[in-house]
């Protein structure tokens, strides 16, 4: 039997001295008879909950004090009775001082804004059929397409026809049209064919007040506050804590429903303030130098410190949490590189053992310098080291469009002449290939750091920066918009046939437009929302879209499942010019019906011909897809459009 004190003594001299609690029941746990409440803070002198009616103001209504455990260094207190729908904040004691009122670090509800946790009964904010939910087929991590937005932008505008706009039960409405008529919404997620929906955070963040319905009050949430409870703003109560789980998990539902997976935007890279935890656990769960200064490999103040046993610990009960209580089927981490490989890894196994399809992604790099040192960051170059991991490729993203921060440069769907090589290394997925001349010399395509497709993220666009279609204008003022549509359309004809997992953003495929604003985390509604009846403007390239969208689902030579497979099925044509590239998928592969499959990509503004030999038919010919075919040719020259893919097959 452990022995409690009401306040602790020890003090220790450093956090590998501290001692480790490595159970699932940190935070709050729940039951009918009684609540118990654990926070692991070794070093602190005592801690006290306050307890509240309300989310926000009045006084607390009782203050009791948490027992210490110094095996564990662990504080405690057992709440006899119901404690279903109460608020409570925590404080410790720490060298005198009393800190400010805090959730604790795991809390799994909160009020509004965030600053009182919340306890309550999981199973009262279950919708009546979320027993019955279940989770979207998923034959091969491969047959992913993901798709990024954000809650807000995906149904703010009145365009939307969405009754619940900027909400979580935005998503769940059906049969929402615009002025037109046309499919917005889930209607469209599902029309347009992807497999998975990538939304921007939706844990508890900083920078929106939730007690106002500003329009303005607006950002993309990369500022966390409560890693384990949801954003306020999204729900239709936010002084209600229970209403955002029951309204998410009726979104979670409605996206089963309709065959699309969820995938959350985690930010464990980086904390709001250094407050979240340095108020009740000091100085433990971030990174510093030698000298004691914070370390910033971030760039947003801090940077967590995952390789920590009880950071790490964190990380992987927050994620299997996630899971387990919301059924989410994939994570995108934020500035993933500020994370270990260990813990990475770590974090891999064990939601593997909760569901072995799930998919793991992240940004393989970081804003800054960090004390982990390179060879244990999960960096994009270390992408073998990750297991069951995938990185974001930069590589084929600029070498599409032109450098993401030299916003003027043009890409090779533009007419740059000097990435060619990049985009063939982008169409292997960064596997090693034989006709591939790695650099170390060049920026990009410097060797093949992935050992797997699946392990590589291609994509153009994504929120952070400028949308295509805004990159394209800016990179070449004086071309017509019929000249930009051209290029759009080859930019993710690139994408989605390579051999990466494709990401889109949402509206690329209807010319999404932020009008110019590079970095709108924080912009206005009138810049970040989706006028959907841009789809109606466009409605050419949304089609063009939905059925390149089907020709990737419909043939698994596009979706390669090893480096092997790609060295042995996909041969690249030998062509003299440095914006035509031209390859085979070769012997019906990865088991396509098509036997052999020519890919061609122009990124010139003349139109190229060359010879083609044997019976072929077309199905893409750069404005158009039909995988019934277009065009039959037979040992003659094909002309391939100024800024435009050709694909053709043989049976």
């Amino acid at each position: 039997m452990a022995q409690l004190s009401k306040t602790n003594s020890i003090k220790y001299q450093s956090f590998d001295e501290y001692p480790v609690y490595l159970k699932d029941d940190l935070g709050v746990l729940y039951t009918l008879n009684q609540t118990t409440v654990k926070l692991w803070s070794p070093n602190v002198e005592e801690a006290k909950i306050n307890l509240y009616k309300q989310g926000s103001g009045g006084e607390a209504f009782d203050v009791q004090n948490l027992l210490y455990d110094k095996k564990t260094g662990v504080l405690e207190i057992i709440l006899k009775g119901n404690y279903h729908n109460t608020y409570y904040t925590l404080q410790v004691k720490n060298n005198g001082i009393w800190s400010k009122e805090m959730p604790d670090p795991y809390a799994k509800g909160v009020g509004v804004n965030g600053n009182r946790g919340l306890i309550f009964d999981s199973k009262l904010t279950n919708p009546s059929n979320w027993n019955t939910d279940k989770q979207p087929v998923l034959k091969s991590i491969s047959d992913i397409i993901i798709y990024e937005a954000h809650v807000r932008d995906f149904s703010i505008d009145p365009s939307s026809g969405i009754k619940n706009k900027g909400k979580f039960l935005g998503l769940t409405e059906k049969n929402t049209k615009n002025t037109f008529g046309e499919a917005t919404g889930l209607d469209h997620l599902k029309e347009i064919g992807i497999t998975h929906l990538h939304l921007l955070p939706v844990f508890d963040y900083k920078s929106v007040d939730e007690s106002t319905l500003d329009k303005n009050n607006y950002n993309w949430g990369y500022d966390p506050q409560n890693y384990n409870s949801l954003e306020g703003s999204y729900s239709t109560n936010p002084f209600d804590g229970l209403v955002r789980m029951n309204e998410y998990k009726q979104m979670v539902l409605a996206l089963h429903e309709a065959k699309i997976r969820l995938v959350m935007d985690v930010v464990y890279s980086h904390t709001s303030s250094t407050d979240i935890f340095d108020q009740l656990v000091p100085g433990y769960y971030y990174r510093s130098w030698p000298d004691g200064k914070r370390s910033d490999a971030t760039a947003c103040g801090n940077e967590f410190a995952s390789d920590r046993i009880m950071a790490r610990q964190f990380m992987i009960e927050s994620l299997k949490y996630w899971v387990k209580q919301y059924h989410i089927d994939g994570f995108r981490f934020d500035l993933m590189a500020v994370h270990d490989i260990e813990t990475m890894n770590i974090i891999s196994k064990e939601l593997r053992k909760l569901d072995p399809t799930i998919f793991l992604y992240g940004e393989g790099w970081t804003a800054g310098d960090s004390p982990l040192i390179i060879e244990k960051r999960a960096l994009k170059n270390n992408v073998k080291k990750l297991d069951q991991i995938a990185v974001f490729s930069d590589d084929i993203r600029d070498g599409v469009k032109g450098h993401w921060s030299n916003v003027e440069e043009k890409g090779f769907v533009s007419g740059n002449p000097n990435y060619k090589e990049v985009i063939q290394f982008g169409i292997v997925a960064s596997t090693n290939h034989p006709q591939i001349e790695y650099d170390l010399k060049r920026s990009y395509a410097q060797f093949p750091y992935a050992d797997s497709p699946t392990k590589v993220i291609g994509y153009v666009s994504c929120h952070d920066n400028n949308t295509l279609y805004d990159k394209l204008k800016i990179a070449n003022p004086t071309t017509t918009e019929e000249e930009l549509v051209k290029m759009d359309r080859l930019a993710n004809t690139i994408v989605l046939t390579s051999q990466s997992i494709p990401f889109l953003q949402m509206g690329v495929e209807m010319k999404r437009t932020k009008l110019g604003v590079e970095n709108s985390y924080k912009s206005p509604d009138s810049i970040n929302k989706i006028d959907w009846n841009w789809k109606h403007e466009n409605k050419e390239l949304v089609q063009y879209y939905k059925n390149l969208i089907a020709l990737r689902n419909h043939h698994p030579a596009f979706k390669m499942t090893s480096e092997k497979m790609i060295q042995e099925h996909l041969e690249f044509l030998t062509l003299d010019s440095p914006l035509l590239i031209g390859y085979t998928l070769k012997n019906n592969a990865n088991g396509d019906k098509w036997r052999n499959i020519r890919v061609y990509f122009n990124g010139d503004d003349k139109a190229i011909t060359q010879p083609i030999e044997g019976s072929w038919k077309l199905v893409c010919n750069g404005e158009s897809i039909d995988e019934k075919g277009i065009d039959s040719i037979q040992n003659k020259t094909i002309v391939i459009p100024s800024r435009s893919a050709l694909i053709l097959y043989q049976e």
